[in-house]
């Protein structure tokens, strides 16, 4: 299977359990790898025949910096159920990390869908 892949998206929100997490922003780092056939878009060199990677980015900017959710593994599931509109995407997977939360730790989680029953 083919795979759009999006490494170390970074942007600025405020989500955690506690309030003073989501006091001030904080770095979340994203990947997304998307699962799906490109061969039409590999013959054709055309985006209408493939998924549009910066819309895609531009959605997971959006969701991070104008939401708030208690946990990572909310956030995450918010931003797949916005990729899944496509139905091209057989297998989303998504990593969030929050770096600055542990003291050098860096908590993160990862979530895995497929077409069914995903969406």
């Amino acid at each position: 299977m083919d795979r759009i892949v999006l490494h170390d998206i970074v942007v600025q929100g405020r989500h955690g359990v506690h309030e003073r997490e989501r006091a001030t922003a904080q770095p979340f780092r994203v990947d997304l790898v998307l699962q799906l056939d490109l061969s039409r878009a590999a013959e054709s060199d055309d985006l209408r025949d493939t998924i549009n990677y910066a819309e895609i980015h531009r959605r997971i900017v959006e969701i991070v910096q104008t939401h708030s959710y208690a946990l990572l593994e909310r956030l995450a599931s918010v931003i797949l159920d916005a990729v899944a509109n496509d139905e091209r995407i057989v297998v989303a997977d998504i990593s969030i990390a929050k770096p600055a939360l542990l003291d050098g730790a860096t908590p993160s989680v990862r979530l895995v869908r497929q077409r069914e029953p995903w969406p």
